[in-house]
């Protein structure tokens, strides 16, 4: 079976304060959560304001007002094509976001990372349907094979020309770290990811994102309150500009203070042996108005999408796919 049958085409919007989400967006990403109601233009408006603070603040060098940049943001919304039968299909795969550094000293525009934001209906059919199902009966596990074909299916596309006719570099994805797992503080530090944390065992998220080829680190950048989670493909410190990693950081940060103010606006710095936890009462909200009950009930919703949509449909084609898959 080859990989024909599963080709990939992308799509890019900004994300400004007149940004719409479009139909076919997963309501959930951090994105387009903030772009619906009557906050709408003055959520949109706080958030790119706080990405720009936060990104002149780590970059402080030749910026003595703390206004040299400013950051563009576009949201890459990946579909796939599926060719079967002699019948063509498209299913909303994932969307990243894509970062552009604006020095206004130079007039420079700058290529950041792409990455930072992953949001995935693959992803919410396995941890909202598959694995809630299986937590039933076996919990504190994983089912067999769990996040296999995500995997395939995301690395398939790295390796696409739908990917390097776009993107120079491999993607860089940060998340929250989990509060399931006690992260211990090591004595590496960078100037601007900041101090580096490890764990003792992969989190469910870590073993995921494994599968999908990528490294975890934890980093607390200067001044952030708690680590976050570094996804990455090669080398994270060595691959990447000061500057790019800011603008993953930035904008990453912004996105957890408002929708992890427990964690990444708490009042207090984490410590050396540190646990997060989303019942921590000693944080503070942003200006961001969001219905958080409605974040949470339609990651489960878009779960279902995906298995009567993508899964169930094409079960038998995604199965010969994954066994025959090989990079």
């Amino acid at each position: 079976m080859t990989n024909d049958l599963f080709t990939f085409s992308i799509k890019s919007v900004a994300f400004d304060e007149d940004y719409h989400p479009a139909d076919n967006t997963r309501i959930t990403t951090n994105f387009a959560n903030l772009a619906r109601g009557e906050s709408r233009q003055d959520n949109l408006r706080n958030t790119l304001r706080m990405i720009d603070n936060r990104f002149n603040s780590l970059a402080h060098w030749d910026n003595p007002n703390g206004d040299r940049y400013a950051l563009e943001l576009k949201i890459i919304s990946v579909e796939m094509n599926i060719t079967s039968g002699g019948k063509n299909d498209a299913f909303p795969l994932i969307e990243i976001l894509q970062t552009t550094i604006i020095d206004k000293k130079t007039n420079e525009r700058i290529d950041g990372i792409v990455g930072n934001n992953f949001s995935s209906y693959v992803r919410d059919y396995d941890f909202s349907v598959v694995l809630l199902e299986h937590l039933k009966d076996h919990p504190h596990s994983t089912p067999d094979g769990f996040g296999d074909l995500h995997g395939k299916l995301f690395r398939h596309f790295l390796n696409s020309s739908a990917y390097r006719d776009n993107f120079n570099k491999p993607p860089v994805i940060c998340l929250s770290v989990s509060s399931s797992k006690t992260y211990h503080r090591t004595g590496n530090a960078h100037p601007v990811l900041g101090i580096e944390y490890q764990n003792d065992e992969y989190s469910s998220t870590d073993a995921y994102f494994a599968k999908m080829g990528m490294k975890v680190r934890y980093f607390m950048p200067p001044n952030s309150v708690a680590p976050y989670a570094f996804y990455h493909i090669g080398d994270l410190l060595g691959d990447y500009s000061n500057l790019e990693l800011i603008s993953t950081i930035s904008t990453m940060e912004t996105f957890q203070k408002i929708y992890r103010p427990e964690i990444y606006n708490a009042n207090s710095a984490a410590a050396e042996q540190y646990r997060p936890s989303l019942q921590y009462q000693d944080f503070s909200l942003t200006r961001i108005v969001y219905d958080r009950e409605e974040r949470s009930r339609l990651a489960v919703e878009q779960g279902k999408f995906a298995q009567e949509r993508f899964i169930k449909p094409y079960r038998a084609l995604l199965d010969q796919w994954s066994a025959d898959f090989a990079l």
